[in-house]
C-alpha cells in the first residue's frame, strides 16, 4: 500500500514566532526546471505551498532573466 500525505492547515497563531529554516540543499536548474514545469503543467496543488518561498540563483543569471522580462513580447 503506498504512503498517503496528509496536510492539515494550522492557525495563524502556529505561525507566531516562526522562523522558516535556512535553505540547505543545492540543485542544478537543469534538475530542478523540469520538475518545477511539469508541476505546473499539471496543475499539482502542493507547489502552490512553495510560491512565496526564495530562491537563490547568481548575478549573472539574475542580469539575464531581467533582460529577457524586459525584451520578450507581451
Amino acid at each position: 500500500m503506498a504512503p498517503h500525505l496528509r496536510l492539515f492547515a494550522g492557525s495563524e497563531e502556529d505561525l507566531d514566532g516562526y522562523d522558516p529554516p535556512i535553505p540547505s540543499v543545492r540543485i542544478r536548474l537543469r534538475d530542478l526546471l523540469p520538475l518545477v514545469a511539469m508541476a505546473q503543467k499539471n496543475h499539482f496543488i502542493w507547489l502552490k505551498d512553495f510560491l512565496d518561498d526564495e530562491v537563490g540563483i547568481s548575478d549573472d543569471l539574475h542580469d539575464v532573466l531581467m533582460a529577457f522580462r524586459g525584451a520578450r513580447p507581451a
